[in-house]
């Protein structure tokens, strides 16, 4: 009895998990093409308030650690160009 309840505990977060990554991995295709539209960005052609938007956006993307910024551009198959 016992171990069909850690099996079905086991499957449940085994579920929870694949769907945890398969999230992620959407997550990071959005962030990645933001950061590709930020980075292509000309502020000087665009009105305020959607300059505003993309200084959130920018924002947002710059407080991510490097290791999740370069796992978004990969799943976008989009680079950093210095």
């Amino acid at each position: 009895m016992q171990n069909t309840i850690n099996l079905n505990e086991i499957n449940m977060l085994r579920t929870e998990v694949e769907l945890l990554m398969r999230e992620r991995q959407s997550l990071l295709k959005v962030t990645g093409a933001a950061a590709g539209l930020i980075a292509e960005m000309d502020s000087h052609n665009l009105p305020l308030t959607t300059v505003e938007a993309a200084d959130l956006l920018a924002t947002s993307i710059n407080s991510l650690t490097e290791e999740t910024l370069q796992d978004a551009l990969g799943a976008v198959n989009a680079e950093i160009v210095d």
